[in-house]
């Protein structure tokens, strides 16, 4: 009777630990997921580009900083965040037509200049913003003040509002590719931009819009993740990596293998994060891109050239 009472009584800080255990999986399940969707958003723009275009750009971390500087700017100078998100993007969109015009355009079809190109404008980008911006970190508050909770751990609302939106935003990126003219030209230029260049199709405003387009998807991004994390001058470095792991993770150029490959990496690191450090975590989305690579070197979605 004494051994099974004992036995009882130690049962119960193993469950407790178990039970804490699957309530910080799921949380950070959760967590993962809406992160992932905000990594797509940003992953879109650049597989866009290059699918496109066929431009690596190397800044397109520094538009995601940007996007979250400027929305963080706004919010401050308007009090309003929704404001902010609606035009910030808009800004950074615009400065995409302009680097597409005026910097890309004449080095068309010369990849490693372009390379080089868009890694200038991103230390132009850096050290810009932390002249005006300065070099400490800020944060920008959760426009909407509201939780619940998830297995005994508080959630904020806003994080399922911004997966909802990039969802939804996801959603009309699909719907102007496929359901209008100007989609129709972009996929017929990325199909045979010889052909669709005999019918028509206005090239040079093609590029530009799609640059354009890439642009206000990572600012996008940047303004919806800036209440999520810290706004500073090289916050776009790091997600560029991930930008760019999604990318080749996906396969080059396919927009639904970039969405399906950050949520896969959110996932990942979301839920790896509940055993072993963010950092090591990252280590874990690499050893994924090498493994997806051996068993498909084009990628989850990918096609051979």
């Amino acid at each position: 009777m004494g051994q099974g009472s004992v036995g009882g009584y130690g049962a119960l800080p193993q469950r407790y630990f178990v039970m804490d255990l699957l309530s910080q999986i799921i949380f950070q399940a959760v967590n993962g997921f809406v992160w992932g969707l905000i990594i797509a958003l940003i992953a879109l723009g650049l597989t866009l580009v290059f699918g496109l275009i066929e431009v690596i750009n190397v800044s397109h971390g520094a538009l995601y900083m940007l996007g979250a500087v400027l929305g963080w700017y706004m919010e401050r100078l308007f009090g309003n965040f929704w404001l902010a998100l609606a035009f910030a993007p808009l800004m950074v969109g615009i400065i995409g037509l302009g680097i597409e015009r005026a910097v890309l355009r004449p080095i068309e079809g010369k990849p490693a200049m372009t390379i080089i190109a868009t890694f200038g404008l991103m230390l132009i980008f850096h050290q810009s913003v932390l002249a005006t911006f300065g070099g400490a970190p800020q944060r920008m508050r959760e426009p909407i003040q509201f939780g619940f909770s998830i297995m005994g751990f508080g959630y904020p609302g806003y994080r399922l509002i911004v997966a909802a939106f990039s969802a939804a935003t996801m959603v009309g990126l699909w719907a102007f590719l496929y359901k209008t003219k100007f989609g129709l030209w972009m996929r017929a230029v990325r199909q045979d931009r010889e052909m669709a260049l005999a019918m028509g199709v206005p090239l040079n405003g093609v590029y530009m819009l799609t640059f354009g387009l890439g642009a206000f998807l990572a600012a996008l991004g940047g303004v919806l993740a800036a209440p999520i994390v810290t706004v500073e001058f090289k916050m776009g470095l790091d997600i560029l990596i991930i930008a760019f792991m999604v990318v080749i993770i996906g396969g080059l150029g396919s927009l639904l293998g970039s969405v399906v490959a950050a949520i896969l990496i959110g996932e990942l690191e979301g839920i790896a994060s509940v055993f072993i450090n963010p950092t090591n975590a990252r280590i874990f989305s690499l050893v994924f891109m090498i493994i997806v690579l051996l068993l498909r070197p084009h990628g989850l979605f990918g096609r051979k050239a």
